[in-house]
């Protein structure tokens, strides 16, 4: 069999068009049957690196990042709970949602992926976030979350702590800037080409295909 299509998704865990957009990409993925022909990889990225540890209360946060309205807010989420929903994910928005800080989350996605479970842990955390209103920012939240995909909080919550654990998170996540990469999601496929926000199944199908076509070729 040819080399697997290595998939890069450069994204973060309060995202909520990546959850959309890696959706849409599964989808297509297994539309054309080749689940066990790509190579999924959880790139980090912090929409709101600055963000301090209270957090900030979303609808503020959100009129002051892009200077949307109430009612602005409103129709958007309206919007991409209606797209979640045609997926089955359930963004379940509140008024007291807070924006927080996603680093420790990026060093615990990085510690997933050595067990297989990456992708697992990652989507714990999107429904921790927008469908169970959980703060993952807060270590006992997180430790909770590992638990709950089967890891060990015991030996992943002290690399929160860890200089060399930190500086690697660090060191991704300006790789991926450097590389002009400022917006999520945003799908890498084979380090060459790239899918920038939440696109339709047919546009992840269709360079999925071309992809596979010049494998075969």
């Amino acid at each position: 069999m040819a080399d697997k299509i290595k998939i890069d998704i450069i994204s973060d865990v309060v995202c909520p068009w990546c959850i959309v957009g890696y959706e849409g990409l599964k989808q297509a993925i297994n539309e054309l049957g080749i689940e066990d022909k790509v190579d999924i990889e959880w790139q980090p990225f912090e929409l709101n690196p600055d963000m301090p540890p209270e957090g900030e209360e979303l609808r503020a946060h959100v009129a002051r990042k892009y200077g949307s309205s109430r009612a602005d807010s409103d129709r958007a989420r309206i919007n991409i709970a209606a797209r979640g929903a045609e997926f089955g994910f359930k963004f379940n928005y509140a008024d007291d949602m807070k924006m927080v800080n996603t680093f420790d989350a990026h060093i615990l996605l990085n510690y997933a992926k050595g067990f297989g479970k990456q992708t697992e842990l990652k989507m714990r955390l999107f429904e921790a976030f927008f469908s169970e209103h959980k703060d993952v920012s807060d270590r006992a939240v997180l430790a909770n979350e590992l638990i709950a995909v089967g890891l060990n909080p015991k030996e992943a919550i002290p690399l929160l702590d860890n200089a060399e654990a930190r500086a690697h998170i660090t060191a991704d996540k300006n790789q991926w800037l450097s590389a002009g990469i400022n917006s999520v999601p945003t799908v890498v496929f084979n380090r060459t080409s790239a899918l920038n926000g939440a696109h339709p199944v047919e546009s992840y199908k269709q360079a999925l295909s071309e992809l596979l076509a010049e494998q075969k070729a």
